[in-house]
């Protein structure tokens, strides 16, 4: 991406949009996950209101309501492009107005530069899950109001947001010109056990031993909560904030499903460089990881698990952590807006179980963990939404909707890294010419989005430079 935004110069008449790059797995990986990288820098941002469309498919239902945006028009200069962020899964960050990478291109180019948040996160709060047409109707309003009505428009996102632009370019082809989908799942299922078995490939790059030790802390944990007595020693080990009681077999996965995510959590992100954003702990890579699990002076592979989840704790400031599966259905449960789970947590995960799946089961022997199937994923669906069990129909009909793997349209390129476990709902080989991947070995979830750097490796650059040639030839047709 910055390769795109300092190389275009000469194409004034054209608009980028980007969203941001947030995608975390469901349920307790979300509720930490989410939590670790929201820090946010404070800024002096003020929010924004457009007045946006309930239903934009019934034109009879005039109901509005107010979608929240930030602008910094420091660098605008009249002619100039406009830069678009768009939130996903979670609160916009108004720190993206004012730090960034992004901020540097808008200089240079003379950009305004607006971030739209996500239909029914954050401050928006309606109801219905309209986010591409709120787009569409935001794109236009705004194209109308600043005279760029004719100006190309190219969406840029990350994770879900890179779904969106390239569903964006898919369905309304007519107000977007081209689309980088980065790290984009866009093929929904409702089992997703690829995930952990990335997380395994992922973890054996750096060392083969590192997965296997990993798996025996894992079967261990598993066997000693099998039995009650070892629950003081549980609850000390992994300093949980209160002591372990299983009364059900969903109060041991999400248990296990939590302790699971550090390292899911860190494969995922697996020195991205997020810093600019304002985010904490980027050091902690599977490097780190890999070097605790294999260090036997730390005891038992139990006991190097432990190790790591006090690690991640220390470095994300967490006196302790919250494993009750009844404090986490009490919490989703609540459906005020000011409510604990109101930010993101709620929402995604009912997205999940209308819309998506995405579930990163244990189902698959070719991955590290244990106790958190499939059946533990879906009855979430029923314990906070009480909805029914099976979502075979509904991810039917997402990719009935979008078209799954099999996207067709024009002017899309995907970029996925090999080390993110997301690649492998994504597109990872050519479609068409105009529909091509860059797959980027050893890189990790949105590694092309963030701000170039000397550690990159070369194959990044190389992906930058790739996107960048596509972008060109793409905005002079």
């Amino acid at each position: 991406m910055a390769l795109v935004c300092n190389s275009l110069q000469k194409y004034a008449a054209f608009v980028v949009i980007v969203l941001a790059c947030v995608c975390f797995p469901c349920a307790a990986h979300y509720r930490s996950a989410h939590r670790r990288h929201e820090a946010r820098l404070r800024s002096g941002v003020e929010d924004q209101w457009f007045i946006q469309r309930l239903d934009h498919f019934n034109g009879a239902d005039t109901r509005l309501w107010k979608q929240r945006y930030f602008v910094n028009d420091t660098f605008y200069r009249a002619g100039g492009p406009v830069f678009l962020m768009i939130g996903g899964e979670g609160p916009a960050n108004p720190a993206w107005m004012q730090y960034g990478t992004w901020l540097l291109y808008a200089q240079k180019l003379g950009a305004l530069c607006l971030l739209l948040e996500h239909r029914f996160y954050g401050k928006s709060h309606p109801t219905d899950r309209q986010a591409l047409a709120d787009l569409a109707h935001f794109r236009t309003v705004t194209a109308a109001k600043r005279g760029l009505t004719n100006s190309k428009w190219v969406a840029f996102g990350g994770s879900y947001p890179g779904s969106l632009a390239a569903w964006f370019r898919l369905k309304y082809p007519h107000l977007v010109h081209a689309s980088v989908a980065t790290s984009a799942p866009v093929h929904a299922t409702v089992n997703f056990p690829e995930y952990l078995e990335v997380v395994w490939r992922s973890l054996a790059a750096e060392n083969p031993e590192c997965p296997q030790i990993v798996k025996k802390a894992s079967d261990t944990l598993v066997d000693r909560l099998k039995d009650p007595k070892t629950y003081d020693n549980i609850t000390k080990d992994f300093r949980l904030c209160s002591t372990l009681q299983i009364q059900s077999k969903m109060d041991s996965a999400y248990l296990l499903e939590s302790l699971a995510g550090n390292f899911m959590d860190v494969v995922q992100y697996n020195e991205d460089n997020r810093a600019f954003e304002g985010a904490v702990g980027t050091n902690i890579t599977i490097k780190v990881l890999c070097s605790v699990m294999l260090d036997s002076s730390l005891g038992e592979p139990y006991d190097r698990y432990a190790a790591v989840a006090r690690l991640m704790q220390k470095t994300f400031s967490q006196s302790c952590i919250n494993t009750q599966y009844e404090s986490y259905i009490q919490d989703m449960s609540n459906t005020s807006w000011s409510g604990p789970e109101a930010g993101g947590g709620r929402q995604w995960v009912y997205q999940t179980c209308t819309e998506f799946g995405f579930y990163q089961s244990t189902d698959s022997p070719n991955q590290p963990f244990d106790g958190f199937p499939l059946p533990y994923h879906l009855q979430q669906c029923a314990d906070i939404y009480n909805l029914s069990s099976s979502l075979d129909g509904a991810i039917q009909q997402t990719n009935e909707e979008y078209g799954g793997y099999d996207i067709r349209t024009t002017r899309i390129v995907f970029p996925n890294g090999s080390i993110d476990p997301w690649h492998a709902l994504g597109v990872a080989k050519d479609i068409t010419s105009d529909l091509p991947a860059v797959f980027i070995k050893g890189t990790a979830h949105c590694a092309n989005m963030y701000p170039a750097r000397a550690e990159d490796l070369p194959q990044l650059g190389l992906a930058r430079d790739r996107i960048f040639i596509l972008l060109q030839k793409w905005l002079a047709e």
